[in-house]
């Protein structure tokens, strides 16, 4: 049967950058793997970021979102059927940042999905200076993707402080806590369902025991509301602009609260020539580098996301 492994993580944790090099770790190991993207939206900016591991090895697939629940669940089954042939030996699924974990075990225990494939791992990234000002959905959210991992991995160790670390243990707790979930994560350093390191410095080891964290069996209370209605994405195409005035705008979109709740901001933008440079904005940072090729577009996550307030922005440094 073909393993399956869930990476899931909350939106700007740094899931695509985890699964870039937890996927190159199982091509060493001479694995035949695929990548299923999905994105909040129509758009999938994260599948143009893994474009460079792509190869004979590793096949990236995708997804189409921005659509109702029923619907993604058809679209994902259907995926999954299509690729059971084609001789991986393992599929790496990395879902939105908007995910309700429940919906990936509902279908690797659908038929005929589950006499072709078994669950394999599920791992979950989460900012190791997690925000706490979350919604009630947006809690939900989270605890529906670390209730049942098998590894919590924490991103950006290297920058945050082990008092905040240690802080974002107890939110955890205390989130699971509200949703009546009876799992607790115990302090990092005692603490093997965590692993808390600097990922440029992840060992063989390390990916050895990601490769057998398997998954835990946990209840929690459901949550009944719809994604599309509490979460927005928004799509601004053609835009042009000098580096500096893009940073400059995402990080007054991301400050000004009459844009919305803003969770994160992605997408590319051409420069002089063919040249492409990537944008990854979260609330703690804001990132433009270089990138092979793009697509012509930004993404905006978020809640209450107001449109023309946050296109004032990008108008007004074009």
């Amino acid at each position: 049967m073909i393993k399956v492994d869930l990476v899931t993580g909350f939106l700007g944790a740094g899931k695509t950058t985890f699964i870039e090099k937890y996927a190159k770790y199982l091509m060493e190991a001479g694995q035949k793997i695929a990548i299923l993207e999905n994105d909040f939206g129509a758009v999938n900016v994260d599948m143009l970021l893994l474009q460079d591991i792509a190869g004979q090895n590793c096949e990236l697939e995708m997804i189409a979102g921005g659509c109702d629940k029923d619907c993604h669940y058809r679209r994902m089954k259907t995926k999954l059927i299509s690729m059971g042939m084609r001789g991986f030996d393992r599929i790496l699924v990395e879902p939105s940042g908007i995910f309700d974990v429940d919906e990936f075990f509902d279908i690797l225990h659908d038929e005929p999905l589950d006499r072709w494939y078994e669950i394999g791992n599920v791992m979950a990234v989460v900012n190791a200076g997690q925000e706490e000002d979350l919604s009630g959905e947006s809690r939900y959210l989270l605890v529906s993707q670390i209730a049942n991992a098998g590894k919590i991995v924490l991103s950006k160790t290297q920058e945050t402080p082990p008092d905040k670390i240690a802080k974002t243990i107890r939110y955890l707790n205390q989130t699971m806590e509200q949703f009546h979930c009876k799992r607790r994560f115990q302090e990092v350093t005692a603490n093997t369902d965590v692993l808390c390191k600097d990922w440029a410095k992840l060992t063989a080891q390390d990916f050895e025991e990601l490769l057998h964290c398997g998954y835990v069996s946990e209840s929690y209370e459901k949550l009944w509301f719809e994604q599309k209605e509490a979460f927005d994405s928004l799509y601004f195409m053609n835009l042009r602009m000098r580096e500096e005035a893009l940073c400059k705008a995402a990080e007054s979109i991301m400050k000004d609260t009459a844009c919305g709740r803003i969770f994160r901001i992605k997408g590319f933008m051409p420069t002089n020539g063919n040249q492409w440079v990537e944008l990854n904005a979260t609330q703690e940072n804001i990132v433009v580098r270089p990138i092979r090729t793009g697509q012509e577009v930004l993404i905006v996550i978020g809640e209450h996301l107001n449109e023309a307030a946050i296109r004032t922005y990008w108008e007004r440094e074009r």
